[in-house]
């Protein structure tokens, strides 16, 4: 008897294997199954693919500089001399020097500034001139820097009075730098320089923007029935023998491209969310490293002599715009905690619900972006009571949010932008391009679009960026062609506190660089606020490096755009 069984056995065994592949190849129509039996069989197929999958699968983007900038819509020839224009202007010195030991990299600690005397002749500084500032960078050894390339921030401030200002920095290229504060209020200054990094620490910003844009990943979850996968997504993923298929999301608009590896059981029309992945380690040499220590980064650069001045009130006569004497001037300050615009409209106070609630009367408000224009979405809903939000089951930080005073016909909603975002979960049917929202708009004088889109493209190469930005401006152009009386309004980014991870991937360095190219861009577009929130942030007395400003920042943000929709009001009152 057991002859006959081993005769049978490789029989049995064929069997046993064509059953299993069988099984495998229509896993979909064991969903018919019990749940536990198709779980165990499917827990059983992982078990085996983990064992069987390549290394590093999850790590395995291609370090490509192109990270495939041909996809998308092609520019038109002007656009592609704007896009070469633009990467251009923002090419920073110096960052391409490499190899410099850390020991002769910028020390903030051995630099310092000087303030330089009262120009013209005059024996004080006045209220509608300037304060010119020469910082000194010196490296570790104490010896001076003889090339540029550090990025250095600027402010005047008076803590007393709650007045800031933010000033320039202009690179000399040989070590120093020079500072133009405008002065704007009479009283005690104090002046500030900021190293956020050195020269050498840009450079590596540099390369790590070029060559490791998946240096934040994401994933998708896939669904059917009792079967799940995840796997990673991005703008450009690499293929080949040893990478599973493409899921192919390119959007059928606006070509902006979107890919995630296919599931091995599903299909890719069962994606079911988008999230952040993570964030790629052992990104820096040891010696690069380094560069990014605490102590820095964002560091103080100490004043040889004095750091403050005191102001006396102008000379009559003598305009606080003067521009012959002051050749910067930043797009306001702030004084007794109020931000106030040194051109454009006057703004208007908004210090009750009543006074929005009269403005938004009648108006559709949609805001499009990231976490830095949900603020204001945020900040509206709990400070207007007549406002009452819809549940829309949204996850908290993602949305969409929708908001309505039906006695005055307001309406507020928040939409976050498409692909790349790093919020934690957004479902699939959520991700939507804000060129597409717009095109779906009436528009009309009741109708206010702010967008903000900035900080989630920093890890990316400029060029994705500026596609981005070309499609929604093609759709602001269509906007406001079909309905020329809608407000659009167009945030900036804005500085935020860094340590030595958080620098390899938001650092201000990528913010400044989108934050010029997205200026650029829409500044002389008709019938778009650009809403300076770099130094609205910066210029702030108190707290000048949030992500997201402080509420008074937002309060103060709020007010200029509702001076923009209601600018009669202002004018009645002045």
């Amino acid at each position: 008897m057991g002859g006959n069984l081993s005769k049978y056995a490789p029989i049995f065994l064929v069997l046993a294997l064509s059953g299993i592949l069988f099984l495998l190849r229509n896993i979909h129509t064991l969903e018919r199954w019990n749940c536990q039996s198709v779980s165990s069989l499917y827990q059983l197929r992982s078990s085996i693919s983990s064992v069987l999958k390549p290394a590093g699968q999850f790590l395995a983007l291609d370090h490509n500089q192109t990270f495939c900038l041909h996809l998308g819509q092609e520019p038109s020839s002007e656009e592609a001399h704007e896009e070469r224009y633009l990467l251009d202007s923002i090419a920073w010195p110096g960052a391409s020097r490499r190899g410099v030991p850390v020991r002769k990299s910028s020390d903030p600690a051995h630099s310092y500034f000087v303030i330089q005397p009262p120009g013209s002749g005059q024996a004080t500084w006045r209220v509608g001139g300037k304060l010119e500032v020469l910082v000194h960078m010196q490296n570790f050894l104490g010896q001076p820097k003889r090339y540029g390339g550090d990025f250095l921030l600027a402010r005047i401030r008076s803590l007393e009075i709650g007045a800031g200002a933010s000033g320039r920095v202009v690179d000399r290229r040989n070590g120093m730098y020079a500072v133009e504060l405008p002065l704007l209020w009479s009283g005690q200054a104090q002046v500030e320089v900021t190293l956020v990094h050195s020269s050498e620490a840009v450079g590596v910003l540099k390369r790590l923007r070029e060559e490791r844009p998946d240096r934040v990943y994401f994933k998708s979850l896939f669904r059917s029935g009792f079967l799940s996968e995840t796997t990673v997504c991005n703008l450009c993923l690499p293929t080949g023998p040893k990478q599973a298929a493409l899921c192919n999301y390119t959007d059928s608009h606006t070509g902006e491209p979107w890919y995630c590896y296919k599931p091995r059981l599903l299909d890719c029309d069962t994606r079911v969310n988008h999230a952040k992945g993570g964030y790629k380690k052992n990104l820096l040499t040891t010696t690069e490293s380094l560069l990014f220590a605490s102590f820095a980064i964002k560091a103080p650069v100490q004043a040889l002599g004095m750091d403050n001045i005191t102001i006396l009130p102008a000379i009559k006569g003598l305009s606080l715009m003067h521009r012959d004497q002051v050749k910067f001037m930043p797009p306001g300050y702030y004084y007794q905690g109020s931000w106030r615009p040194l051109s454009g409209m006057p703004i208007q106070q908004f210090n009750d619900s009543s006074a929005i609630i009269q403005c938004l009367s009648g108006k559709l408000f949609y805001m499009y972006g990231d976490s830095t224009v949900r603020q204001w979405f945020e900040y509206l809903n709990a400070f207007v009571p007549e406002l009452k939000e819809f549940n829309l089951y949204s996850p908290k930080n993602v949305g969409p949010y929708m908001a309505v005073d039906s006695i005055n016909n307001i309406l507020l909603t928040y939409r976050c932008h498409g692909p790349p975002i790093r919020f934690s979960t957004v479902s699939s049917n959520e991700l939507r391009y804000i060129a597409n929202e717009l095109d779906g708009l009436t528009g009309g004088h009741d109708t206010i679009v702010a967008i903000s889109i900035w900080s989630h493209f920093s890890t990316f190469p400029l060029e994705v960026y500026l596609r981005r930005l070309r499609h929604i401006r093609r759709a602001i152009a269509r906007l406001l062609d079909r309905a020329p009386g809608t407000l659009v309004v167009v945030r900036t980014a804005n500085p935020q506190k860094l340590d030595p991870e958080v620098s390899l991937y938001n650092s201000d360095w990528f913010s400044v660089q989108l934050d010029a190219v997205l200026r650029a861009m829409f500044r002389s577009m008709r019938g778009v606020l650009l809403l300076d929130a770099w130094d609205m942030t910066l210029a702030h007395p108190i707290q000048p490096h949030l992500l997201h400003p402080a509420p008074d920042i937002v309060k103060n943000m709020i007010d200029l755009i509702l001076s923009h929709v209601c600018p009669d009001k202002q004018d009645k009152k002045s």
